[in-house]
């Protein structure tokens, strides 16, 4: 009975904490806990005990943590790089992935530009799209 109360204080800790942080780190810890006290209602053995909070607590970290921390992290705001992506360019120098050239001005900044394809070459004053970044490169499309 005692290691039922033991198990029970340990998923209130691990709950407190959670409160305190909301980062999704001991709620895990806490459901471990829960089996573990339901499990020290049957055997006072603690190996047992100790072996069902580990279980459960790595199986409900790897099983639930991916889609839950989707739904909390929704609100994740683009950097202003990501907000970049679909623009229009005008190429300064001709782009050429061969050649390792190329230069494309997006908002009045130039940038260092390449193709998405190696085979694919933009010349002096024409029109791309940014399709992705690549460190300090905007990567383009026609």
């Amino acid at each position: 009975m005692l290691d039922t109360l033991y198990w029970l204080i340990a998923m209130f800790i691990f709950l407190l904490i959670e409160l305190a942080t909301i980062s999704l780190a001991t709620v895990w810890f806490a459901a471990g806990a829960a089996a573990a006290a339901l499990v020290a209602t049957v055997t006072n053995n603690g190996y047992v005990q100790f072996a069902v909070f580990f279980i459960v607590s790595l199986a409900t970290l790897f099983l639930f943590r991916p889609s839950i921390a989707k739904r909390f992290n929704k609100k994740t705001v683009p950097t202003n790089v990501d907000s970049l992506i679909g623009r229009r360019v005008i190429v300064t120098e001709k782009v050429d992935n061969i050649a390792a050239t190329g230069t494309a001005t997006l908002n009045g900044n130039e940038w260092t530009a390449r193709s998405a394809s190696d085979n694919v070459t933009f010349e002096a004053g024409e029109n791309a799209t940014v399709s992705e970044i690549s460190g300090v490169k905007l990567i383009l499309t026609k």
